[in-house]
């Protein structure tokens, strides 16, 4: 009842009322999936009062008994979901109700395009819990008590699911929280117990809690005994013989809340070695919407001795693998052990390593088993496993193995090859595994950098993503090959290119006479750009365009140099190396010009048009318009 005069009508947080429209139009067909997710809320609920109360038992008020009990009424068209766990204040009531405390929900409602099969899709990934009551409710009273204060001070909260929501101070004995739905009209087969177990069933039976509903006479009618309807068992306890697919895809939608099923999963039991523990680990099929988030918590749940502990645990998984979900149940933490305790227990290194080396194992069964299913993962999660090399030294060689880079080889359609691809079908005297590094697939295709590979038919690595470079930077070598950027160093392919010592001596006495014979115009060249570049030279890398520009062997590159210049980093500017393919008719024309007006002119546009064909922007792009325009008028 309410117990004073202190009521509000408050205004949903705006993405609310944005999400709400969403769920209740994108969610209708899978309606069901309230009670999914309600149940979840309560169970969510009944662990945090159970680690809460290691540290303070009164919470418990005299009633340690933890249950979810769901009724219905018939007549009054309502469906009541009540807990016993944590409850909530009249403040926590208006936070957690009334608003979306979600790194990025702006950036993610965005994101929603009006398509509602599409829109359902990226909802599976933010998750609605609580808002998914208006799918079937038109009204919804939430009424809730937080352990441990006193009767006087419960909450009810009541929306219509309209913008708007009304809270009042109520007395309520028990701690807690009760969910009232007043279901819309055709929403009756919520109104039946077969209905509301078989849902429970299917998608609850694992939660290890009991759920229970009242037991009914033949003819329907309410007794007041309460039976537990789930097996109310840990799953992750249970032999994997024993679980079906099917409950382990729902189990990880409740830990996760995700509305997909799980791409893969790995469950182990691991006993009498130096450590015991258990742990059931997921990789979603999909990214989720705040994995780039840097102020979002990712981990697992944490369990000792089938104890919820804590939930978003980060210290038993790397940061390149933020996206796996799951449980961890061991005897080797104290439980009462805090996140502080955490960070220093002599049992994390052991349980982190452990947790890694199944999830690696996770991943390599699936390049081998289902490439498929590792193509998709890899779509979703490869740009946060790439920081795995830099981050876990112990295990780079293993990840190195699961990356995937596009390659010159590679069909138009994207496909992506690994590392062990490559080296597999190296040339015979070929020593390095060439990459090249550009802003997306088309300028890796295009760029005068691999004019000399695709010459003599050698493959090379196309690397698009902004990290690519500091990735590699982290991977020196693999397979005893080192990595070489094909746009870096004064590249020489003898090793690959044989030719027979006669041919050899040729080509030798052929670059001698070249340089003999252009040296003059690469130092005319070299005083033109002289603050713009560090050397002017004869290039082996180019057959087709006449200049290019080249980094030294460990310089960084051009786009690792914009990724830390966009960070705010300071960057220590390097000039670049021109390369000059004399055997290009404009270079051969710029050797015979006589006109140095001229010269400059062309030096000035073939330097600009490198900086173009490495990804870079101009310093003075209307001077280059001028200079083309220029050119063009003396054509006329």
């Amino acid at each position: 009842m309410v117990v004073d005069a202190h009521q509000e009508k408050l205004s949903f947080q705006a993405e609310v009322k944005q999400l709400l429209d969403i769920v209740v139009h994108s969610l209708y067909s899978n309606k069901e999936i309230f009670l999914r997710e309600l149940i979840s809320n309560a169970s969510d609920a009944i662990d945090k009062l159970r680690f809460q109360a290691l540290s303070d038992p009164a919470l418990f008020e005299s009633d340690s008994e933890l249950t979810i009990r769901i009724r219905f009424d018939s007549e009054a068209r309502t469906i009541t979901i009540s807990d016993n766990g944590i409850g909530m204040s009249r403040d926590e009531a208006v936070e957690n109700l009334g608003t979306i405390a979600k790194s990025g929900t702006r950036e993610f409602l965005s994101r929603l395009t009006g398509d509602q099969k599409k829109d359902a899709h990226l909802i599976g990934q933010f998750g609605v819990g609580f808002y998914s009551s208006f799918i079937v409710a038109d009204k919804v009273t939430v009424i809730s008590r937080r352990a441990g204060i006193g009767a006087e001070h419960g909450v009810q909260w009541e929306s219509a699911g309209d913008g708007e929501y009304t809270v009042a101070n109520v007395e309520k004995k028990n701690r807690g929280t009760d969910v009232i739905l007043h279901l819309k009209e055709g929403q009756e087969e919520f109104l039946n117990e077969w209905r509301l177990r078989s849902i429970i069933t299917k998608y609850s039976d694992h939660i290890n809690i009991p759920i229970q509903m009242l037991k009914r006479t033949d003819d329907g009618k309410e007794t007041t005994e309460w039976e537990t309807v789930n097996r109310a068992t840990a799953l992750w306890s249970l032999p994997k013989s024993s679980v079906t697919d099917d409950q382990y895809k729902e189990f990880y939608k409740h830990i996760a809340h995700d509305f997909e099923d799980p791409l893969a999963w790995t469950h182990h039991k691991i006993e009498g070695g130096n450590i015991d523990y258990t742990c059931l680990l997921y990789l979603p099929k999909q990214a989720p919407f705040d994995i780039w988030q840097r102020d979002t918590h990712h981990g697992l749940k944490l369990y000792v001795q089938r104890v919820f502990i804590m939930d978003q645990v980060e210290q038993f998984m790397p940061h390149y693998l933020r996206f796996v979900r799951g449980v961890l149940d061991t005897t080797a933490l104290p439980l009462n052990i805090s996140r502080e305790i955490l960070q220093d227990h002599p049992s994390i290194p052991k349980l982190r390593s452990a947790l890694v080396r199944h999830v690696l194992d996770l991943l390599e069964r699936m390049t081998k088993d289902d490439k498929e299913k590792y193509a998709g993962f890899w779509n979703e999660f490869g740009n946060v496993l790439k920081e795995g090399p830099a981050e876990d030294f112990g295990n780079r060689e293993r990840i190195s193995k699961l990356l995937r880079f596009a390659s010159t080889s590679s069909d138009a359609a994207g496909q992506m090859i690994s590392l062990d691809d490559y080296v597999g079908r190296m040339k015979p005297n070929q020593k390095k595994i060439y990459y090249i590094t550009a802003e997306n697939i088309n300028a890796a295709r295009s760029s005068p950098h691999l004019e000399i590979f695709r010459k003599n038919n050698i493959e090379v690595l196309l690397m698009t993503d902004r990290i690519d470079e500091w990735v590699v930077g982290h991977i020196p070598e693999f397979n005893g090959k080192p990595l070489q950027s094909v746009a870096k160093g004064d590249l020489q392919l003898d090793e690959i290119v044989s030719t027979d010592a006669e041919a050899k001596k040729e080509e030798e006495k052929k670059e001698h006479d070249l340089q003999q014979e252009f040296d003059g115009l690469l130092k005319k060249i070299r005083s033109i750009l002289d603050n713009k570049v560090k050397e002017v030279r004869l290039s082996h890398r180019l057959t087709s365009s006449p200049v290019c520009l080249v980094r030294d062997q460990n310089a960084l590159g051009p786009q690792m140099e914009r990724l830390l210049k966009a960070t705010g980093q300071q960057v220590t500017e390097v000039k670049p190396i021109l390369e000059v393919n004399p055997e290009h008719r404009i270079i051969k024309k710029l050797h015979a010009e006589s006109d140095e007006e001229k010269l400059q002119e062309w030096t000035h546009i073939l330097f600009d048009e490198a900086l173009l064909a490495e990804g870079s922007s101009l310093a003075d792009p209307a001077g280059f318009v001028h200079r083309i325009n220029k050119l063009w008028m003396e054509m006329f």
